[in-house]
Protein backbone atom coordinates (compact mmCIF):
# COMPACT_ATOMS: atom_id res chain seq x y z
CA UNK A 1 0.00 0.00 0.00
CA UNK A 2 0.75 3.41 -0.86
CA UNK A 3 0.60 6.10 1.79
CA UNK A 4 0.00 10.05 0.80
CA UNK A 5 -0.14 12.73 3.85
CA UNK A 6 -1.61 15.92 3.12
CA UNK A 7 -2.23 18.68 5.74
CA UNK A 8 -5.50 19.17 7.59
CA UNK A 9 -4.13 22.49 8.98
CA UNK A 10 -5.56 25.56 8.51
CA UNK A 11 -3.24 27.34 6.52
CA UNK A 12 -2.49 24.09 4.01
CA UNK A 13 -6.42 24.64 3.40
CA UNK A 14 -6.07 27.82 2.60
CA UNK A 15 -4.34 27.20 0.28
CA UNK A 16 -5.78 24.45 -1.86
CA UNK A 17 -4.90 21.25 0.29
CA UNK A 18 -8.24 19.83 0.27
CA UNK A 19 -8.83 20.39 -2.96
CA UNK A 20 -5.38 18.37 -3.62
CA UNK A 21 -6.73 16.06 -0.77
CA UNK A 22 -9.77 15.43 -3.09
CA UNK A 23 -7.78 15.01 -6.92
CA UNK A 24 -5.39 12.78 -5.08
CA UNK A 25 -8.66 10.56 -4.17
CA UNK A 26 -9.99 10.52 -7.62
CA UNK A 27 -7.43 10.02 -9.49
CA UNK A 28 -6.25 7.02 -7.39
CA UNK A 29 -9.58 5.01 -6.68
CA UNK A 30 -8.77 1.58 -7.21
CA UNK A 31 -5.85 1.64 -6.53
CA UNK A 32 -4.31 0.13 -3.20
CA UNK A 33 -3.70 3.97 -1.79
CA UNK A 34 -4.19 5.48 1.75
CA UNK A 35 -4.79 9.31 2.60
CA UNK A 36 -3.39 10.46 5.86
CA UNK A 37 -4.40 14.01 6.37
CA UNK A 38 -1.84 14.95 9.01
CA UNK A 39 -0.85 18.36 10.28
CA UNK A 40 1.49 21.10 8.80
CA UNK A 41 5.18 20.46 8.93
CA UNK A 42 5.56 24.29 9.68
CA UNK A 43 6.97 25.28 6.45
CA UNK A 44 4.06 27.29 5.02
CA UNK A 45 5.84 28.76 1.98
CA UNK A 46 5.75 25.17 0.91
CA UNK A 47 1.94 24.42 1.58
CA UNK A 48 -0.02 22.47 0.25
CA UNK A 49 2.67 19.94 1.48
CA UNK A 50 2.18 16.77 -0.42
CA UNK A 51 4.72 13.34 1.41
CA UNK A 52 4.90 9.99 0.54
CA UNK A 53 6.40 6.81 1.67
CA UNK A 54 8.50 5.59 -0.52
CA UNK A 55 11.45 2.91 -1.23
CA UNK A 56 13.35 5.52 -0.31
CA UNK A 57 12.02 6.98 2.42
CA UNK A 58 9.55 9.53 3.35
CA UNK A 59 9.87 12.45 0.26
CA UNK A 60 7.79 15.46 -0.22
CA UNK A 61 6.74 16.99 -2.91
CA UNK A 62 5.36 21.05 -2.56
CA UNK A 63 3.66 23.63 -3.11
CA UNK A 64 1.25 21.31 -4.42
CA UNK A 65 -1.85 22.44 -6.61
CA UNK A 66 -4.96 19.95 -7.58
CA UNK A 67 -3.84 20.35 -11.14
CA UNK A 68 -0.49 19.15 -10.34
CA UNK A 69 -1.52 15.82 -8.76
CA UNK A 70 -1.82 14.20 -12.93
CA UNK A 71 1.75 15.08 -13.68
CA UNK A 72 3.00 13.97 -10.23
CA UNK A 73 1.51 10.45 -10.48
CA UNK A 74 3.15 10.48 -14.04
CA UNK A 75 6.01 10.99 -12.49
CA UNK A 76 5.97 7.72 -10.29
CA UNK A 77 4.48 9.65 -7.19
CA UNK A 78 3.62 6.97 -5.60
CA UNK A 79 7.39 5.64 -5.37
CA UNK A 80 8.81 8.57 -4.50
CA UNK A 81 9.46 9.79 -8.36
CA UNK A 82 11.07 12.74 -9.87
CA UNK A 83 9.08 16.09 -10.87
CA UNK A 84 9.88 19.86 -10.49
CA UNK A 85 8.26 19.67 -7.08
CA UNK A 86 10.46 17.46 -5.70
CA UNK A 87 11.59 18.40 -2.27
CA UNK A 88 13.38 15.15 -1.13
CA UNK A 89 12.90 14.20 2.54
CA UNK A 90 11.36 17.47 4.73
CA UNK A 91 13.68 16.38 7.46
CA UNK A 92 17.24 17.24 5.48
CA UNK A 93 16.16 20.23 4.43
CA UNK A 94 18.16 23.21 6.51
CA UNK A 95 14.96 24.83 7.67
CA UNK A 96 13.84 21.84 9.93
CA UNK A 97 17.01 20.27 10.77
CA UNK A 98 18.44 22.38 12.45
CA UNK A 99 15.42 22.95 14.95
CA UNK A 100 14.96 21.24 18.71
CA UNK A 101 11.10 19.57 17.41
CA UNK A 102 10.37 18.69 21.58
CA UNK A 103 6.75 19.96 21.61
CA UNK A 104 6.21 19.78 17.61
CA UNK A 105 8.05 15.88 17.36
CA UNK A 106 4.79 14.55 15.72
CA UNK A 107 3.29 17.60 14.03
CA UNK A 108 3.01 16.69 10.27
CA UNK A 109 4.23 13.48 11.13
CA UNK A 110 1.38 11.26 11.95
CA UNK A 111 -1.93 11.15 11.51
CA UNK A 112 -3.20 13.74 14.49
CA UNK A 113 -6.72 11.73 15.72
CA UNK A 114 -5.23 8.41 15.33
CA UNK A 115 -4.40 7.43 18.86
CA UNK A 116 -2.14 4.39 17.14
CA UNK A 117 -0.50 6.56 15.40
CA UNK A 118 0.51 8.81 18.74
CA UNK A 119 1.38 5.41 20.91
CA UNK A 120 3.49 4.35 17.88
CA UNK A 121 5.30 7.43 18.18
CA UNK A 122 6.56 7.82 21.91
CA UNK A 123 2.58 8.95 22.86
CA UNK A 124 1.45 8.67 26.51
CA UNK A 125 4.80 7.62 27.68
CA UNK A 126 4.96 10.55 29.95
CA UNK A 127 1.58 10.02 31.40
CA UNK A 128 2.03 6.13 32.11
CA UNK A 129 5.40 7.49 34.23
CA UNK A 130 3.22 10.29 35.99
CA UNK A 131 0.49 7.29 37.28
CA UNK A 132 3.68 5.74 38.97
CA UNK A 133 4.66 8.93 40.70
CA UNK A 134 3.19 11.03 43.33
CA UNK A 135 2.14 14.18 42.73
CA UNK A 136 4.92 16.26 44.37
CA UNK A 137 7.04 14.09 42.50
CA UNK A 138 5.09 15.05 38.91
CA UNK A 139 5.70 18.94 39.78
CA UNK A 140 9.42 18.10 40.60
CA UNK A 141 9.95 16.99 37.40
CA UNK A 142 7.92 20.31 35.79
CA UNK A 143 9.83 22.54 38.21
CA UNK A 144 13.31 20.86 37.60
CA UNK A 145 13.11 21.07 33.45
CA UNK A 146 12.38 25.22 34.21
CA UNK A 147 9.42 25.09 32.19
CA UNK A 148 8.18 28.97 32.15
CA UNK A 149 4.36 29.83 31.11
CA UNK A 150 4.38 30.23 27.09
CA UNK A 151 1.45 32.39 26.87
CA UNK A 152 3.68 35.85 27.41
CA UNK A 153 4.21 35.72 31.36
CA UNK A 154 6.70 33.26 31.55
CA UNK A 155 6.00 32.50 35.08
CA UNK A 156 7.31 29.45 36.75
CA UNK A 157 5.23 26.39 35.81
CA UNK A 158 6.28 24.53 38.54
CA UNK A 159 5.07 27.06 41.02
CA UNK A 160 2.00 27.42 40.03
CA UNK A 161 1.18 23.75 39.65
CA UNK A 162 2.89 23.49 43.57
CA UNK A 163 0.72 26.24 44.41
CA UNK A 164 -2.42 24.22 43.20
CA UNK A 165 -1.67 21.35 44.98
CA UNK A 166 -0.88 22.69 48.13
CA UNK A 167 -4.20 24.31 47.85
CA UNK A 168 -6.63 22.55 49.96
CA UNK A 169 -10.39 21.95 47.98
CA UNK A 170 -12.78 19.21 47.63
CA UNK A 171 -12.55 19.92 43.61
CA UNK A 172 -9.44 21.68 41.49
CA UNK A 173 -9.28 22.17 37.77
CA UNK A 174 -7.46 22.53 34.65
CA UNK A 175 -7.71 25.41 32.10
CA UNK A 176 -5.71 25.52 29.15
CA UNK A 177 -5.82 28.81 27.70
CA UNK A 178 -6.07 28.04 23.81
CA UNK A 179 -7.76 31.54 23.05
CA UNK A 180 -4.60 32.33 20.95
CA UNK A 181 -5.46 36.19 19.47
CA UNK A 182 -1.71 37.93 19.31
CA UNK A 183 -1.12 38.69 16.03
CA UNK A 184 1.53 36.34 14.16
CA UNK A 185 1.04 33.63 16.13
CA UNK A 186 -0.38 30.36 15.27
CA UNK A 187 1.49 27.23 17.31
CA UNK A 188 -1.47 26.63 19.78
CA UNK A 189 -3.68 26.43 16.53
CA UNK A 190 -0.84 24.19 15.03
CA UNK A 191 -0.80 21.61 18.15
CA UNK A 192 -4.65 21.39 18.60
CA UNK A 193 -4.64 20.56 14.86
CA UNK A 194 -1.77 18.55 14.37
CA UNK A 195 -1.11 16.72 17.50
CA UNK A 196 -3.90 16.90 20.41
CA UNK A 197 -3.12 14.07 22.03
CA UNK A 198 -0.16 15.84 22.93
CA UNK A 199 -2.50 18.89 24.77
CA UNK A 200 -4.65 16.01 26.09
CA UNK A 201 -1.80 14.17 27.58
CA UNK A 202 -0.22 17.19 29.08
CA UNK A 203 -3.65 18.04 30.81
CA UNK A 204 -4.24 14.62 32.07
CA UNK A 205 -0.29 14.55 33.57
CA UNK A 206 -1.19 18.42 35.32
CA UNK A 207 -4.45 16.64 36.55
CA UNK A 208 -2.21 14.25 38.27
CA UNK A 209 -0.32 16.25 39.29
CA UNK A 210 -2.11 18.82 41.62
CA UNK A 211 -5.55 16.50 42.16
CA UNK A 212 -7.57 18.05 39.58
CA UNK A 213 -10.38 16.04 37.61
CA UNK A 214 -11.48 18.18 35.29
CA UNK A 215 -10.59 20.13 32.81
CA UNK A 216 -11.60 22.40 30.28
CA UNK A 217 -10.08 23.95 27.02
CA UNK A 218 -11.51 27.83 26.17
CA UNK A 219 -10.92 27.17 22.44
CA UNK A 220 -10.64 30.64 20.04
CA UNK A 221 -13.80 30.58 18.37
CA UNK A 222 -12.38 31.06 15.01
CA UNK A 223 -10.79 27.34 15.14
CA UNK A 224 -13.34 25.35 14.15
CA UNK A 225 -10.51 22.70 12.45
CA UNK A 226 -9.13 22.63 16.11
CA UNK A 227 -12.35 22.24 17.64
CA UNK A 228 -13.21 19.04 15.08
CA UNK A 229 -9.51 17.64 16.00
CA UNK A 230 -9.90 17.98 19.80
CA UNK A 231 -13.36 16.52 20.06
CA UNK A 232 -12.25 13.53 17.87
CA UNK A 233 -8.60 12.84 19.66
CA UNK A 234 -10.60 13.29 23.16
CA UNK A 235 -13.71 10.81 22.39
CA UNK A 236 -10.75 8.43 21.06
CA UNK A 237 -8.60 9.18 24.54
CA UNK A 238 -11.57 7.99 26.36
CA UNK A 239 -12.58 5.23 24.14
CA UNK A 240 -9.08 3.69 24.98
CA UNK A 241 -9.24 4.39 28.90
CA UNK A 242 -6.89 7.74 28.81
CA UNK A 243 -9.40 9.89 29.95
CA UNK A 244 -12.02 8.93 32.19
CA UNK A 245 -13.12 7.65 35.63
CA UNK A 246 -10.12 4.97 35.82
CA UNK A 247 -7.27 6.40 33.80
CA UNK A 248 -5.98 3.03 32.32
CA UNK A 249 -7.02 1.14 35.46
CA UNK A 250 -4.86 3.11 38.16
CA UNK A 251 -8.27 4.49 39.54
CA UNK A 252 -7.27 7.89 38.90
CA UNK A 253 -9.61 10.18 37.19
CA UNK A 254 -9.45 13.51 34.58
CA UNK A 255 -12.28 13.98 32.02
CA UNK A 256 -11.92 16.93 29.08
CA UNK A 257 -14.50 19.18 27.72
CA UNK A 258 -14.08 21.98 24.83
CA UNK A 259 -15.66 25.25 25.29
CA UNK A 260 -15.89 27.42 22.81
CA UNK A 261 -14.26 31.19 23.56
CA UNK A 262 -16.09 34.81 23.34
CA UNK A 263 -14.49 35.89 20.66
CA UNK A 264 -12.58 38.76 22.60
CA UNK A 265 -9.18 39.25 22.61
CA UNK A 266 -9.41 40.30 26.71
CA UNK A 267 -9.84 36.85 27.29
CA UNK A 268 -6.76 35.45 26.98
CA UNK A 269 -5.89 36.93 30.19
CA UNK A 270 -6.62 34.20 32.69
CA UNK A 271 -8.94 35.74 34.91
CA UNK A 272 -11.38 36.94 32.11
CA UNK A 273 -11.00 33.53 30.35
CA UNK A 274 -12.50 32.38 33.86
CA UNK A 275 -15.37 34.66 33.80
CA UNK A 276 -16.31 33.70 30.27
CA UNK A 277 -15.73 30.15 31.10
CA UNK A 278 -18.16 30.62 34.22
CA UNK A 279 -20.87 32.19 31.36
CA UNK A 280 -20.28 35.57 32.45
CA UNK A 281 -18.99 38.86 30.74
CA UNK A 282 -15.04 38.35 30.30
CA UNK A 283 -14.49 41.48 32.78
CA UNK A 284 -10.65 41.14 34.23
CA UNK A 285 -10.76 40.24 38.38
CA UNK A 286 -8.85 41.90 40.61
CA UNK A 287 -5.89 39.73 41.98
CA UNK A 288 -5.33 39.06 44.64
CA UNK A 289 -6.52 36.03 45.02
CA UNK A 290 -4.71 34.25 42.59
CA UNK A 291 -6.44 32.08 40.15
CA UNK A 292 -4.52 29.20 41.64
CA UNK A 293 -6.10 29.75 44.90
CA UNK A 294 -9.24 31.10 44.10
CA UNK A 295 -9.85 30.49 40.40
CA UNK A 296 -12.98 28.53 37.99
CA UNK A 297 -15.79 28.57 40.05
CA UNK A 298 -13.85 29.62 43.23
CA UNK A 299 -11.86 26.59 43.54
CA UNK A 300 -7.82 26.53 43.27
CA UNK A 301 -7.41 25.98 38.90
CA UNK A 302 -3.86 25.80 36.93
CA UNK A 303 -4.42 28.10 34.02
CA UNK A 304 -1.84 27.19 31.42
CA UNK A 305 -1.63 27.86 27.60
CA UNK A 306 -1.16 25.52 24.99
CA UNK A 307 2.38 24.79 24.74
CA UNK A 308 2.90 25.03 28.36
CA UNK A 309 0.66 21.99 29.04
CA UNK A 310 1.95 20.06 25.71
CA UNK A 311 5.85 20.25 26.57
CA UNK A 312 4.62 17.82 30.20
CA UNK A 313 4.25 14.76 28.13
CA UNK A 314 8.47 15.06 27.33
CA UNK A 315 9.57 16.09 30.64
CA UNK A 316 7.39 13.27 32.06
CA UNK A 317 8.79 10.68 29.95
CA UNK A 318 12.34 12.16 29.57
CA UNK A 319 12.91 13.97 32.70
CA UNK A 320 12.82 17.13 34.14
CA UNK A 321 16.79 17.02 33.16
CA UNK A 322 16.19 16.17 29.45
CA UNK A 323 14.15 19.74 28.94
CA UNK A 324 16.43 21.84 30.98
CA UNK A 325 19.56 20.71 29.05
CA UNK A 326 17.80 23.06 26.37
CA UNK A 327 18.20 26.43 26.69
CA UNK A 328 19.93 29.53 28.30
CA UNK A 329 19.86 31.29 31.15
CA UNK A 330 16.67 30.94 32.93
CA UNK A 331 15.26 30.36 29.76
CA UNK A 332 15.59 26.46 29.64
CA UNK A 333 13.42 24.48 27.07
CA UNK A 334 12.34 25.19 23.11
CA UNK A 335 10.25 27.86 22.47
CA UNK A 336 7.93 27.40 19.06
CA UNK A 337 8.54 30.84 17.27
CA UNK A 338 6.26 31.94 14.51
CA UNK A 339 7.26 33.78 10.93
CA UNK A 340 5.15 35.79 10.13
CA UNK A 341 4.38 39.01 7.78
CA UNK A 342 6.72 40.70 5.32
CA UNK A 343 9.44 37.52 5.26
CA UNK A 344 10.11 34.72 2.89
CA UNK A 345 10.15 31.72 4.40
CA UNK A 346 6.80 32.02 7.00
CA UNK A 347 6.13 29.30 9.36
CA UNK A 348 6.75 27.99 12.38
CA UNK A 349 10.45 27.28 13.76
CA UNK A 350 10.80 25.74 16.89
CA UNK A 351 14.54 26.08 18.81
CA UNK A 352 16.42 26.16 21.86
CA UNK A 353 16.13 29.84 23.89
CA UNK A 354 19.69 31.58 22.79
CA UNK A 355 19.64 32.18 18.79
CA UNK A 356 19.65 35.92 17.79
CA UNK A 357 16.19 37.46 16.15
CA UNK A 358 19.35 38.19 13.15
CA UNK A 359 19.64 34.05 12.48
CA UNK A 360 16.29 33.25 12.77
CA UNK A 361 15.23 35.92 10.56
CA UNK A 362 17.99 35.82 7.67
CA UNK A 363 19.70 32.63 8.17
CA UNK A 364 15.97 30.58 8.54
CA UNK A 365 13.63 33.55 7.33
CA UNK A 366 15.45 34.59 4.73
CA UNK A 367 14.28 38.00 4.99
CA UNK A 368 11.58 39.55 4.01
CA UNK A 369 9.54 38.51 1.43
CA UNK A 370 9.91 42.00 -0.84
CA UNK A 371 13.87 41.49 -0.89
CA UNK A 372 13.77 44.91 0.85
CA UNK A 373 15.74 45.75 4.15
CA UNK A 374 13.88 44.69 7.49
CA UNK A 375 13.09 47.72 9.25
CA UNK A 376 11.03 46.77 12.37
CA UNK A 377 10.30 43.77 13.70
CA UNK A 378 7.16 43.20 16.40
CA UNK A 379 7.78 40.37 18.94
CA UNK A 380 4.81 39.37 21.17
CA UNK A 381 1.86 39.92 19.60
CA UNK A 382 -0.18 43.37 19.29
CA UNK A 383 1.57 44.42 22.68
CA UNK A 384 5.03 43.73 21.93
CA UNK A 385 8.12 46.42 21.58
CA UNK A 386 9.30 46.60 17.25
CA UNK A 387 12.76 46.42 17.51
CA UNK A 388 14.83 47.92 15.19
CA UNK A 389 17.61 46.34 13.20
CA UNK A 390 20.15 47.37 15.87
CA UNK A 391 18.40 45.07 18.08
CA UNK A 392 18.52 42.29 15.91
CA UNK A 393 21.58 40.65 17.69
CA UNK A 394 19.47 40.69 21.16
CA UNK A 395 19.08 36.16 21.92
CA UNK A 396 15.68 35.22 21.86
CA UNK A 397 15.68 34.87 26.03
CA UNK A 398 13.23 36.42 28.40
CA UNK A 399 15.73 38.37 30.17
CA UNK A 400 17.64 39.16 27.23
CA UNK A 401 14.16 41.13 25.64
CA UNK A 402 13.42 42.30 29.27
CA UNK A 403 16.67 43.97 29.30
CA UNK A 404 15.47 46.14 25.74
CA UNK A 405 12.53 46.34 26.90
CA UNK A 406 10.64 44.28 25.11
CA UNK A 407 8.66 41.04 25.62
CA UNK A 408 9.70 37.29 24.12
CA UNK A 409 5.69 36.42 25.04
CA UNK A 410 3.67 33.81 22.97
CA UNK A 411 6.72 33.47 20.16
CA UNK A 412 4.86 35.26 17.31
CA UNK A 413 7.60 37.15 15.04
CA UNK A 414 5.69 39.93 12.88
CA UNK A 415 7.75 41.26 10.05
CA UNK A 416 7.90 44.64 8.10
CA UNK A 417 10.25 46.10 5.62
CA UNK A 418 11.48 49.77 5.02
CA UNK A 419 8.37 50.56 3.77
CA UNK A 420 6.29 50.38 6.69
CA UNK A 421 5.15 53.80 8.56
CA UNK A 422 5.66 53.14 12.01
CA UNK A 423 3.74 56.09 13.24
CA UNK A 424 1.14 54.26 11.82
CA UNK A 425 2.11 51.10 13.80
CA UNK A 426 1.79 53.08 17.03
CA UNK A 427 -1.45 54.09 16.35
CA UNK A 428 -2.74 51.13 15.45
CA UNK A 429 -1.72 49.48 18.61
CA UNK A 430 -3.64 52.04 20.62
CA UNK A 431 -6.48 51.96 17.90
CA UNK A 432 -6.44 47.71 19.15
CA UNK A 433 -6.53 48.72 22.95
CA UNK A 434 -9.44 50.92 22.42
CA UNK A 435 -11.25 48.13 20.55
CA UNK A 436 -10.57 45.19 22.70
CA UNK A 437 -9.96 46.40 25.85
CA UNK A 438 -12.59 44.93 28.25
CA UNK A 439 -13.53 48.77 29.42
CA UNK A 440 -13.66 47.75 33.66
CA UNK A 441 -10.46 50.05 34.26
CA UNK A 442 -10.34 53.54 33.27
CA UNK A 443 -6.48 53.93 32.33
CA UNK A 444 -7.11 51.48 29.09
CA UNK A 445 -10.57 52.11 28.61
CA UNK A 446 -10.19 56.11 28.30
CA UNK A 447 -6.47 56.04 28.03
CA UNK A 448 -6.36 53.89 24.65
CA UNK A 449 -8.92 56.52 23.23
CA UNK A 450 -6.78 59.47 24.27
CA UNK A 451 -3.85 57.59 22.89
CA UNK A 452 -5.10 57.43 19.06
CA UNK A 453 -6.14 60.99 19.20
CA UNK A 454 -2.52 62.30 20.42
CA UNK A 455 -1.15 60.37 17.79
CA UNK A 456 -3.39 62.18 14.90
CA UNK A 457 -2.05 65.18 16.47
CA UNK A 458 1.97 64.67 16.67
CA UNK A 459 1.65 63.33 12.89
CA UNK A 460 -0.38 66.76 11.86
CA UNK A 461 2.09 68.97 13.64
CA UNK A 462 0.01 70.07 16.34
CA UNK A 463 1.82 71.23 19.16
CA UNK A 464 3.93 68.43 18.25
CA UNK A 465 6.33 68.87 21.58
CA UNK A 466 4.13 69.64 23.71
CA UNK A 467 1.81 66.50 22.60
CA UNK A 468 4.88 64.09 22.25
CA UNK A 469 5.21 64.51 25.94
CA UNK A 470 1.65 64.20 26.79
CA UNK A 471 2.22 61.18 24.88
CA UNK A 472 4.70 60.06 26.96
CA UNK A 473 2.63 61.08 29.91
CA UNK A 474 -0.11 58.72 29.04
CA UNK A 475 1.82 55.73 28.49
CA UNK A 476 2.95 56.16 32.06
CA UNK A 477 -0.64 56.39 33.53
CA UNK A 478 -1.43 53.22 31.43
CA UNK A 479 1.46 51.83 32.46
CA UNK A 480 1.21 51.69 36.15
CA UNK A 481 -2.71 52.24 36.55
CA UNK A 482 -4.18 49.77 34.52
CA UNK A 483 -5.70 46.45 36.17
CA UNK A 484 -4.62 43.84 33.67
CA UNK A 485 -1.59 43.62 30.84
CA UNK A 486 -3.88 44.94 28.36
CA UNK A 487 -3.60 48.25 29.22
CA UNK A 488 -0.46 47.93 30.74
CA UNK A 489 1.28 47.00 27.70
CA UNK A 490 -0.20 48.80 25.11
CA UNK A 491 2.16 51.79 25.97
CA UNK A 492 5.22 48.92 24.84
CA UNK A 493 4.95 49.25 21.17
CA UNK A 494 3.89 52.90 20.99
CA UNK A 495 7.13 53.78 22.91
CA UNK A 496 9.25 51.49 20.96
CA UNK A 497 8.27 53.14 17.70
CA UNK A 498 8.29 56.40 19.51
CA UNK A 499 11.99 55.96 21.19
CA UNK A 500 13.63 53.83 17.93
CA UNK A 501 11.67 55.70 14.67
CA UNK A 502 10.89 59.26 15.71
CA UNK A 503 11.37 60.58 12.14
CA UNK A 504 8.16 58.36 11.34
CA UNK A 505 6.20 61.18 13.91
CA UNK A 506 8.21 64.00 12.51
CA UNK A 507 10.35 64.35 15.21
CA UNK A 508 14.35 64.64 14.69
CA UNK A 509 15.60 63.05 17.78
CA UNK A 510 13.59 61.16 20.62
CA UNK A 511 11.74 63.86 22.40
Amino acid sequence: MSRLFISRDSTALSLGAEQVAQALAQQTAGQNVEIVRNGSRGLYWLEPLLEVESPQGRVAYGPVQAEDVPSLLASGLLTGGRHPLYLGNIEDLAYFKHQDRLTFARVGLTDPVSIGDYLAHEGYRGLKNALALQPAEIVKHVTDSGLRGRGGAAFPTGIKWNTVLNAPADQKYIVCNADEGDSGTFSDRMIMEGDPFVLIEGMTIAGLAVGATQGYIYLRVEYPHARIALNQAIESAVKNGYLGENILDSGKTFNLEVRLGAGAYICGEETSLLESLEGKRGLVRFKPPLPAIVGLFGKPTVVNNVISLASAPIILDKGGEYYRDYGVGRSRGTLPLQLAGNIKYAGLFEAAFGMTLRELLYDFGGGSATGRPIRAVQVGGPLGAYLHESQFDTPLDYEAFAAIGAVLGHGGIVVHDDTVNMAEMARYAMEFCVEESCGKCTPCRIGSTRGVEVIDRIVDDIEKVKNTELLRDLCNTMTCGSLCAMGSMTPIPVLSSLNLFPEDFGLKTEA
